[in-house]
C-alpha cells in the first residue's frame, strides 16, 4: 500500500474533525464516501481516523488512547493545522476541488454570519460557508448532536454557537474549542449575554432575565439551568481562556 500524502491526510484530518467519535469505523456511509474520493479503502481511513484521536489530548486525557500509532506526518498534520482552522477547512475543500470534485455546494451555510456577504464576491461567499460548515459540523459532532445545556437532539433546532464572537477572534472563528452546541432559544441567550458558562462547565443565569421568574416557559427552559452544567463533548472541550471571556466581556451578569 502507498503511504499516505499529506493532501490525502489533510482531507483525513478535516473529517477527523467532523465526525463523533464513536462513528469512525470501516462502516460508516460517510467514511466510505470519502475514502473513495480520497483513493483509500475504508478500512484505512477510518483506522487514520483513530490514529489522529491517538494525538488529541481531549481524547487521550479521558483515557480514550485511540490506535497509537500515528505517524510522523500525522503529527506534523496535527501539528501544523490544530492552530490553523481555516487553513485546513479552505485547503481540505481545494485537494477535493482538484480532484474534480467540487463539495462546496454541499456546505452547511445555516449558521453562518448573513454580514459576511455584504458586498463579498462569489468566491469569498463560498469561502464563508465551507467555513461556517466546518465549525458547525465540528461543534455538533463533538457534542454529539446534542445540546450541551438541555439534550436536544433535533440538528434543525440546533447551531453551533461561538463563544468568542465572530467578529472579535479572527484566529480562533473555526476553532472547534471556541464552540457550543446549542439550541437556537440557547444560543441566543447565550450570545446576548443571558446566560453563561463558566470555565468549571457551570451554567449561570443572568439577573437580567431572572425577572421573568413568573413565566413558565421562561422558568422551565432557561431559569432551571441556573448552577448546572453543561453536558462536555466527546472532543474539543471548549476552552476555559474562551469561557472566560464570554463571562467577564458578554454575560450580563
Amino acid at each position: 500500500m502507498e503511504k499516505w500524502t499529506r493532501d490525502q491526510l489533510k482531507v483525513a484530518f478535516s473529517l477527523y474533525c467532523q465526525m463523533p467519535y464513536g462513528k469512525m469505523h470501516h462502516r460508516n456511509p460517510e467514511i466510505i464516501r470519502v475514502a473513495k474520493l480520497i483513493n483509500r479503502t475504508p478500512s484505512a481511513l477510518a483506522m487514520k481516523l483513530v490514529n489522529f484521536a491517538s494525538l488529541d489530548p481531549s481524547i487521550i486525557n479521558t483515557g480514550r488512547k485511540g490506535l497509537g500509532n500515528a505517524s510522523s506526518l500525522d503529527k506534523e498534520i496535527w501539528d501544523e493545522f490544530n492552530a490553523d482552522w481555516e487553513t485546513l477547512a479552505l485547503e481540505s475543500q481545494s485537494i477535493l476541488q482538484a480532484m474534480g470534485i467540487d463539495e462546496s455546494q454541499n456546505s452547511d451555510s445555516e449558521n453562518q454570519p448573513l454580514e459576511s456577504y455584504f458586498g463579498e464576491t462569489r468566491k469569498a461567499q463560498v469561502e464563508v460557508r465551507i467555513k461556517q460548515s466546518f465549525f458547525r459540523k465540528a461543534v455538533l459532532s463533538s457534542y454529539e448532536g446534542r445540546c450541551c445545556m438541555t439534550g436536544l437532539n433535533d440538528q434543525r433546532l440546533l447551531l453551533a454557537s461561538h463563544i468568542v464572537p465572530w467578529g472579535k477572534s479572527k484566529q480562533d472563528r473555526l476553532n472547534p474549542r471556541n464552540g457550543l452546541c446549542l439550541s437556537a432559544l440557547h444560543d441566543r441567550a447565550f450570545d446576548k449575554g443571558l446566560i453563561t458558562v463558566e470555565p468549571d462547565a457551570r451554567i449561570r443565569i443572568s439577573g437580567a432575565i431572572k425577572v421573568l421568574a413568573d413565566n413558565e416557559f421562561a422558568r422551565r427552559a432557561l431559569l432551571s439551568l441556573d448552577q448546572k452544567f453543561i453536558s462536555l463533548p466527546s472532543k474539543f472541550p471548549p476552552s476555559e481562556e474562551f469561557l472566560k471571556y464570554h463571562n467577564q466581556q458578554i454575560f450580563l451578569g
